[in-house]
């Protein structure tokens, strides 16, 4: 085995694994053996079910930094964490979860072929970790839209939710209310003046300059309240 292992290694670091192919649980390699021959190695384990791709991407989406990490091209330092939770590895935890198959004409496996592809595989990870994601099912633009529609779903929620009124949005907003109910008839004979209120003045003593504050204003009121009644000198009683 430790002799097919550094066969393996040393394939790998000649170049000899022309080409490897990651998709949803399955890694295909093909490897030029010292002997000519070109031998296809493949490498199984389980993807990760859509249940359980869905539960990983809302758990992802839910946390601000997770998303900002993806999106910005990079796997959170602590996946693995969010995983364990889920009862989930990123990584196959034993060779009873892998699949391990080559069309070479050897009986032992791995092989070295296989073990070539293992090396190579493992520097594809290094450098993409996004490869491991595929390997369990889901690629990189397929996670990260699925991502995207999470959050904007998330803000479309909230802003539904934080919405005002529909009556006091701006389409009713120069809708006006009920009307307010007749003042009562004024008794007979009684005039009201529009500056009265200016009677409620006259005992607090305010002053601008030398001038009384209430006989400034009075004139004002009368030029821009007044009536018939109040033009003729027709006085209202001050009832208090």
């Amino acid at each position: 085995m430790g002799t097919t292992f550094s066969v393996g290694r040393r394939y790998a670091r000649a170049g000899n694994v022309r080409s490897l192919t990651i998709s949803s649980s399955v890694v295909t390699a093909l490897v030029l053996d010292e002997d000519g021959g070109t031998y296809r190695s493949r490498i199984g384990t389980k993807a990760f079910t859509a249940a359980d791709w869905a539960r990983i991407e809302r758990a992802l989406s839910q946390e601000a930094r997770y998303a900002a990490k993806l999106l910005a091209g990079h796997l959170p330092d602590d996946l693995q964490n969010l995983l364990d939770s889920f009862g989930l590895s990123l990584f196959p935890q034993s060779l009873a979860e892998l699949v391990l198959d080559c069309d070479c004409p050897g009986w032992q496996k791995p092989c070295r072929h296989l073990t070539a592809a293992c090396y190579v595989l493992a520097e594809e990870f290094d450098s993409d970790p996004f490869q491991i994601l595929a390997w369990r099912g889901k690629g990189r633009d397929e996670l990260l839209e699925q991502l995207r529609g999470h959050r904007v779903s998330a803000l479309r929620h909230v802003g539904n939710r934080e919405a005002p009124p529909e009556n006091t949005t701006s389409a009713g907003f120069w809708t006006a209310g009920p009307r307010l109910p007749k003042p009562a008839e004024p008794l007979p004979g009684t005039v009201i003046r529009s500056d009265a209120i200016l009677d409620q003045l006259d005992h607090l003593g305010l002053t601008a300059g030398r001038f009384e504050v209430g006989d400034l204003l009075r004139d004002v009121y009368r030029t821009l309240g007044c009536g018939d009644a109040e033009r003729d000198g027709t006085v209202e009683s001050n009832r208090g």
